[in-house]
């Protein structure tokens, strides 16, 4: 019991730290690529360890008394001690979270709504949870109160049972376990399919930010869709689907038809997820640069009538660049203004990237 309420404390620090410096993980991506299954390391600075304090001298005790000045340690003699610094360096350590705690706190600190699936097939997943006692299992899954009760009730019918004098031991028969139980937990399939321009004017920063927002989007809706699937779709002129690693390293110079890009996505919605058992959620990032007007027109209606009937919502993400115009945000907004589907976010720079997953997940869509 120890061991739990030490860890639970533990587990408490560190969630703690990593409020204090949530914004610099959200900006600097420091846990990003160190991700391994359910779980992601994050480096969290100072965390103070338990240290012994003595009292002063004049309290007695064992082994203390005025006895005699011992000799200093070998190699030290009388002179100066190691110049090498004269500050202390600041440690870190890296901590294992699960993306549900990670999840729990991104939503804590922007104030994020749970996400309730509308309108799709709720699956069912079977999972074991702690339920119920049993009287055999093992150590680690001993409770002790039941265990006492039991000896104690043996005790009492015994005869032998003095509240003034008696200790309680529990023998094997009176040992209880906490026992695990199948449980029908409802589940929603989801998609989440990413989109990013890799035309020549989406440079290494613009695809920094999208990395970065790409991983807090994923933490969260994973938190909400257990088994969340992920897709990704680069374009410049001619959209083609690829794997994780590719699509956040690829450098292209081409030109710019986002149409390309929506006629792949709504290839791959039609074909693979159906919407009646599906939950689906495109995100598209973007310098706004698009070849000409008549193929944002056909953006428009490409999203108008084909991609926003099928999806829980489209999320366009407009990653500033020196090389870009921008203009690909101010037509959607002119274009399609009361679509209650698409949520567009500016994001100027790694800073704004709070502001932007707030902008695209605090409805709760």
């Amino acid at each position: 019991m120890a061991i739990d309420q030490d860890h639970k404390r533990f587990r408490d620090i560190v969630r703690g730290k990593i409020r204090e410096n949530f914004k610099k993980y959200i900006t600097k991506g420091e846990m990003v690529g160190k991700r391994e299954n359910e779980y992601v390391k994050i480096p969290v600075p100072q965390i103070e360890l338990p240290k012994f304090r003595y009292g002063p001298k004049s309290q007695g005790g064992q082994g203390q008394g005025e006895g005699e000045g011992g000799e200093g340690e070998a190699g030290q003699g009388e002179g100066q001690p190691n110049q090498a610094g004269n500050q202390g360096g600041e440690h870190s350590v890296e901590v294992d979270i699960t993306f549900d705690e990670l999840a729990e706190i991104l939503g804590q600190e922007l104030a994020l709504p749970s996400i309730e699936p509308k309108g799709h097939k709720a699956l069912e997943n079977q999972k074991y949870k702690l339920k119920g006692m049993t009287d055999v299992g093992p150590a680690n899954l001993r409770n002790f109160k039941a265990s006492y009760k039991e000896a104690l009730k043996r005790y009492i019918a015994s005869g032998h049972y003095d509240p003034e004098e008696t200790i309680i031991v529990p023998i094997k028969k009176d040992l209880r376990f906490r026992s695990f139980k199948p449980a029908r937990i409802p589940q929603s399939n989801a998609v989440v399919i990413y989109i990013m321009d890799v035309s020549g004017s989406m440079g290494g920063e613009q695809k920094e930010i999208v990395r970065l927002q790409s991983f807090w989007i994923h933490t969260w809706l994973k938190h909400h869709y257990k088994g969340l699937q992920t897709r990704f779709i680069i374009h410049d002129a001619n959209a083609k689907e690829v794997d994780e690693d590719t699509f956040f390293r690829t450098s292209e110079a081409g030109g710019t038809l986002i149409s390309s890009a929506y006629q792949l996505l709504n290839k791959i919605i039609e074909e693979e997820y159906p919407i009646d058992d599906w939950n689906i959620y495109p995100f598209h990032f973007s310098d706004g640069d698009n070849w000409s007007a008549e193929d944002t027109k056909y953006c428009m209606r490409l999203l108008k009538d084909k991609i926003l009937p099928k999806v829980n919502m489209f999320g366009y993400g407009q990653v500033e660049s020196k090389y870009g115009s921008g203009q690909f945000l101010k037509d959607l907004l002119k274009e399609l203004p009361n679509d209650e589907k698409l949520i567009t976010s500016r994001i100027p720079n790694r800073e704004k990237i709070p502001d932007s997953i707030r902008d695209f997940l605090g409805k709760g869509n």
